[in-house]
């Protein structure tokens, strides 16, 4: 008689589904977008990618004192300080405290003026999720993820994770809105970051993470550190103690 298997599942739990709370993105200064425009008119097509071949050579002359940067800086386009760009034909067109949804609208309305919308395409798209990552991260700085979606651990990982002594219950995330800066405290260890609108990053967000105590007292970031730190205190206490005495 042979014997039935018993198949263990290895799975030892499972959360219900935990829907998204996306917060909606609105475009500031300083972003970079890239904007596509096509029609069904060969003149215009020529128009545009003629104006585009321009922005990437005056990027690339940027870029040139730049070390790294990521592919929609070399052809995308940058919104000014008033948050405005310029696009041939149209002139300069105001994006910021628009949505990608909201921008993209807007030039087609502009565009409407010289073609029929059924012979118009129009794409706008981020130039990655650009986010700074200070504090007690393994690989701190300015990163930018080629994404449309990060979520703050993606964001974390990319930065080379948090260190030992990092306070992973008191995450600071600062965010930049159109009319100022917020900045939150985050608990990555509630469940319920899942369901927040701060599981995801937005473009411009700033992550600071604060050291624990033991990093102010100067002790080590492990045990084995910190043991060498306190045998290395006691031999050289007694070793004072031995001068004295004699």
């Amino acid at each position: 008689m042979q014997e039935k298997e018993a198949s263990i599942s290895p799975l030892k739990y499972a959360s219900e589904i935990m829907p998204y709370e996306v917060e909606e993105y609105k475009l500031q200064y300083n972003d970079i977008v890239d904007i596509s425009i096509r029609t069904a008119s060969k003149e215009l097509n020529e128009l545009f990618s003629l104006f585009e071949a321009d922005n990437i050579r005056g990027n690339m002359m940027m870029q040139g004192a730049l070390v790294g940067g990521d592919a929609f800086f070399m052809t995308g386009f940058n919104l000014d300080e008033r948050g405005m760009v310029e696009l041939p034909l149209l002139g300069e067109i105001k994006l910021a405290g628009f949505t990608i949804k909201e921008a993209k609208s807007l030039i087609e309305e502009r565009m409407i003026e010289f073609v029929n919308k059924e012979d118009l395409f129009v794409r706008v798209r981020l130039g990655g999720i650009r986010y700074s990552a200070i504090g007690e991260f393994r690989r701190p700085g300015k990163h930018n993820v080629l994404q449309n979606r990060v979520t703050i651990f993606e964001a974390i990982a990319h930065a080379g994770d948090l260190t030992e002594v990092a306070k992973r219950d008191e995450l600071v995330l600062l965010r930049q809105y159109p009319d100022g800066t917020r900045m939150y405290r985050i608990d990555l260890n509630n469940i319920n970051l899942l369901t927040s609108e701060y599981f995801f990053i937005q473009p411009n967000d700033m992550l600071y993470a604060e050291p624990m105590k033991i990093r102010e007292l100067g002790t080590g970031v492990n045990f084995v550190q910190t043991f060498s730190l306190v045998i290395t205190t006691l031999t050289a206490a007694l070793l004072v103690v031995n001068l004295i005495r004699q």
